[in-house]
């Protein structure tokens, strides 16, 4: 048993990557799959897309490597999280697409809550604020909507889950989800460590839809021998920002990462009780490993890499993300545009679901670079803004951050960010944590590693990004970042998406 295999499925791409007893990338494959926009504030995933793409990724990987399935001592999931399936349990099929976690069309499903004075109990029992990111308000929908949905549902023949539950059922033939995962849904109660049922009957979910809720690192079935000729055991769940932070090695409080994927995501190791919050984080759970439980305080930046996505894809000014490192260099700032990426509303601190996508500070002589500038600092005030929120509950200084996912690879965000924070960003040499972490999590199930210190020893520095901006300038900015965010927020009207 030479290697653990990673199925790192995102939001716009599938992956797979197998790693090596020193945590080692030893071959990797990458599928990218289709979005669906059917309307404005509407992201939706065909979850046969997510399933097809992540298999040939799996069967590429061993392929291309010519590693064979009895040399893979255990499979790890990391996914996508709060994005909302629902299946049909006898045939296996879809329901409908999937809800993505940016999809905002249950705004005003949360509006009314809020207004019937139910996100007190909803924070409380969860650790969630009260907004369409989750997956309670998207099931809700998809049971009220779909033709025969509700029916089907009471009569036992749906399954529900988040995309781990999705590619456990497909791979395994269990419905499964682990307790990182569960607490997305906003149907979790993390206290008790269960599905609440005050919760269940708040948002209309028949318990029959719900997986079982297992440990994140654990043993909890084998693949079919149709998938990659003979059974390996699926050992390891986790959603792809827990997956991140245990990757990352983040396993004593206090610890903190932040993973520039298509959102961004900073977390802060909270310890063995859920942190409350006081300024607008989530509490959440990290993972359970021989039946202890971590939780992790989080704050989510909805449009991360995904806002470059747009300079590529929107605009057209360039034609690769790669290349918006070199064009925002092109000048030496942003010439005072402030882009404020509220494509998809705000995540925290501010969780405003109306807040819509905002562009000040632009002349006559603003310019394409000037933009892409902005966009790629937008990055980096929102995660700003995160840490010192995180600061702020934790009581407890932070001394660095460590960064990864794909847009942790552009140099000039990074220093921006450690001026921005005034602590250093650490950039590891593995910057596939999120990948890293559920086969880390798997790998402990199996002993293909034997604790978490000798997975914290194999943490490598690749690159330390030392703040240099001095404090009064940062002050500026971020006051300057502030009055951008007012023109950005409250902008559909309720009602809207």
């Amino acid at each position: 048993m030479d290697y653990i295999l990673a199925l790192d499925q995102g939001t716009t791409s599938s992956r797979a990557i197998l790693f090596d007893r020193q945590g080692q990338v030893f071959a990797s494959a990458q599928h990218e799959y289709p979005q669906h926009f059917p309307q404005p504030g509407w992201v939706e995933h065909d979850p046969l897309d997510i399933w097809h793409s992540q298999l040939a990724c799996a069967r590429e990987v061993l392929q291309q490597s010519e590693t064979d399935a009895g040399q893979v001592a255990a499979i790890g999931i990391a996914n996508q999280r709060e994005t909302t399936v629902v299946w049909d349990r006898r045939t296996g099929q879809p329901l409908c697409h999937a809800i993505v976690w940016q999809d905002r069309r249950t705004a005003a499903i949360c509006d009314a809550l809020r207004a019937a004075g139910k996100a007190e109990l909803i924070q409380r029992k969860t650790g969630l604020e009260l907004d369409a990111y989750f997956s309670a308000t998207k099931l809700q929908w998809l049971l009220t909507h779909v033709p025969g949905a509700r029916i089907r549902a009471e009569r036992g023949e749906l399954a529900f889950g988040t995309v781990d539950s999705w590619l456990a059922w497909k791979l395994t033939g269990r419905h499964v989800t682990d307790v990182g995962n569960a607490a997305r849904t906003m149907l979790f109660n993390i206290n008790s460590l269960r599905w609440d049922e005050e919760l269940l009957a708040l948002f209309g979910v028949p318990a029959s839809m719900l997986p079982e809720v297992v440990a994140s690192s654990g043993q909890v079935g084998v693949t079919k021998e149709e998938w990659f000729g003979r059974a390996i055991p699926l050992a390891g769940i986790a959603g792809d920002q827990q997956a991140a932070t245990f990757g990352q090695a983040c396993h004593r409080r206090g610890m903190v990462k932040n993973t520039y994927g298509t959102g961004c995501f900073m977390l802060m190791h909270a310890g063995a009780a859920p942190p409350v919050s006081h300024n607008r984080l989530l509490s959440t759970v990290g993972w359970t490993i021989e039946g202890r439980t971590d939780y992790l305080l989080e704050g989510s930046v909805f449009m991360g890499g995904a806002t470059v996505q747009w300079l590529r894809d929107g605009l057209g000014i360039i034609k690769q993300s790669a290349e918006v490192e070199a064009l925002a260099l092109s000048v030496p700032d942003s010439g005072g545009v402030m882009l404020v990426p509220a494509f998809a509303g705000l995540g925290a601190p501010h969780w405003d679901a109306y807040a819509r996508g905002t562009i000040v500070g632009m002349t006559r002589g603003t310019t394409g670079a000037h933009i892409a500038r902005a966009a790629v600092e937008s990055i980096a005030y929102q995660s700003a803004e995160l840490l010192g929120a995180m600061q702020k509950d934790a009581a407890c200084a932070v001394h660095e951050v460590r960064a990864d996912g794909g847009a942790a690879r552009n140099d000039m965000l990074m220093q921006f960010q450690a001026d921005l924070l005034g602590v250093p960003v650490i950039r590891p040499r593995v910057t596939e944590t999120t990948a890293l972490g559920a086969a880390y999590l798997a790998g402990l199930a199996v002993g293909f590693w034997a604790s978490s210190e000798e997975i914290a020893a194999q943490w490598q520095l690749e690159r330390r990004f030392e703040p240099q901006m001095p404090a009064a300038r940062r002050e500026q900015l971020m006051a300057r970042w502030a009055k951008a965010v007012v023109h950005a927020k409250s902008w559909a009207e309720p009602g809207q998406v």
